[in-house]
């Protein structure tokens, strides 16, 4: 019932949000030849995705299995007892590294272990840095394909993204007691909040806003999102969740209709 619940109120727009409305995700829809090969495209990465998922699940089991028979130790303490709990205060991360380095492996095993590990995060990081540099060279910057120094630009600027998102990771994952998943969708919930929130109001309300205007209620929501958390905390005992994707929207949504011009 809690995963059904989570599902239809906020699983379902975090997918819009992260699948449709992310150009890091949606630039290989964009760049299908037509409507019916974009259409065939989308279902065949959410069929092709449930399998990637199940995969994904049965090698975390395995390697929970193998750290709890093997009784690896993190502080002191057992990671995984035999009743299955988790040690307090493990990430659980940590577990891939944990087994590849200090997990009873060969080193030539340990040596896969790392490689995959590193080809799995690049993988992961390229669409992202790609999208990142082509929003940034076009979108802010202004240029465009007729441009000379073009090619100079994106990779200066794909250098410097790559620096900013290894900053922010390692800096988010210290501060971070959760793992990197919870982490990533709590993050999530107030960098996807703006772009939900626009887009929906793009599809429902009529009439043009104040455009320059925009990037402060875009800036204002998140930060509005986490005052209403952090008050729901202190003193209604109330932990807002993933749910606080819908709030930050909402937010912005409120925001661009207040901005909205006159006829």
């Amino acid at each position: 019932k809690e995963l059904l619940d989570y599902c239809v109120s906020t699983g379902t727009p975090v997918v819009i949000a992260t699948t449709g409305l992310d150009q890091d995700l949606m630039q290989r829809t964009l760049a299908s030849k037509n409507i019916k090969e974009s259409k065939k495209g989308l279902i065949v990465s959410g069929i092709t995705q449930i399998f990637v998922v199940a995969l994904f699940l049965v090698l975390g089991t395995i390697l929970a299995l193998y750290v709890q028979s093997k009784g690896l130790m993190h502080n002191g303490v057992r990671i995984i007892d035999d009743s299955g709990a988790l040690a307090e205060g493990f990430k659980t991360d940590s577990i891939f590294a944990l087994v590849a380095f200090d997990g009873g492996l060969n080193v030539i095993v340990g040596i896969l272990f790392t490689v995959g590990l590193v080809a799995a995060a690049y993988s992961a990081a390229g669409s992202a840095l790609t999208a990142l540099t082509t929003s940034f060279t076009v979108d802010i910057l202004n240029r465009d394909a007729k441009d000379e120094k073009l090619a100079k630009t994106r990779k200066l600027v794909h250098v410097t993204m790559a620096a900013i998102m290894g900053m922010v990771i390692y800096v988010f994952y210290m501060l971070s007691s959760d793992d990197a998943i919870s982490a990533v969708y709590a993050l999530a919930s107030f960098t996807y909040g703006p772009i939900l929130g626009l887009f929906v109001y793009g599809m429902v309300v009529k009439g043009n806003v104040r455009d320059k205007l925009v990037p402060v209620v875009c800036v204002a929501a998140p930060i509005l999102s986490w005052g209403i958390q952090w008050a729901m905390k202190t003193y209604c005992d109330y932990t807002i969740g993933f749910e606080l994707l819908l709030l930050n929207a909402a937010l912005t949504m409120l925001g661009l209709v207040v901005l909205r011009k006159s006829k």
